[in-house]
């Protein structure tokens, strides 16, 4: 097998295992054993097991950037017509809710790792939130002419709201479409974020 995909194929397997057992409750044993290939070629691979689990946190991570940045890319491509905000705000909802819904339990990689002891650490696992963050911090200050401070918490809120409302649907969902989760959620949030938007605002009118 080639080393890039033995790669892949290691990444897989250990998205699989740390998702339902957890990084502590996995050992490089588990892993090497479920790829049937030897501890030493793993170790070629990942020198340790963190490195191993960072490794599989950030290619789910660039997974969910890329889907925030094309959910907000039509506003600062611009121009932007009157009410497109709220197709704005519902795929940002949607990019959390499409990304559990494919990534299943190993989201919880990203949003309730049980690796947070060390600052290092919660620092890369909590990277792909912080950016989302901050690119939505980036059209909400452009778009409600709040200062930047004003303009992180609120995207802090949408991306809390977003995450929460995609892993509650995730774990709790009773049947009902990931399209009806997207739905009620970006109702909420643009229902809000409408009333902050600056009256000077440059729409293109049609």
């Amino acid at each position: 097998m080639a080393r890039a995909e033995r790669r892949s194929q290691l990444l897989a397997i250990a998205l699989d295992l740390f998702a339902t057992e957890g990084f502590h409750h996995v050992s490089m044993d588990d892993i090497a054993d479920r790829a049937e290939v030897s501890k030493p070629v793993l170790y070629r691979h990942f020198p340790s097991k963190l490195d191993l689990y960072l490794a599989v946190v950030d290619e789910q991570g660039t997974a969910l950037l890329a889907a925030v940045e094309q959910a907000v890319a039509p506003i600062e491509a611009g121009p932007v017509g009157r009410g497109e905000g709220r197709a704005v705000v519902a795929a940002v909802v949607a990019a959390y809710v499409e990304f559990v819904q494919v990534a299943g339990e190993s989201s919880t990689l990203l949003f309730e790792s049980d690796v947070t002891h060390d600052s290092q650490v919660r620092g890369r696992v909590e990277h792909a939130s912080a950016e989302a963050t901050r690119r939505i911090a980036d059209v909400l200050a452009a778009v409600t002419g709040r200062d930047r401070a004003d303009a992180d918490v609120l995207a802090a809120a949408l991306v809390a709201t977003a995450q929460g409302a995609a892993t509650y649907w995730l774990r709790h969902g009773d049947g009902g479409s990931a399209q009806r989760v997207v739905d009620l959620v970006s109702d909420l949030q643009w229902r809000g974020l409408a009333g902050l938007v600056r009256p000077d605002y440059p729409y293109e009118d049609a």
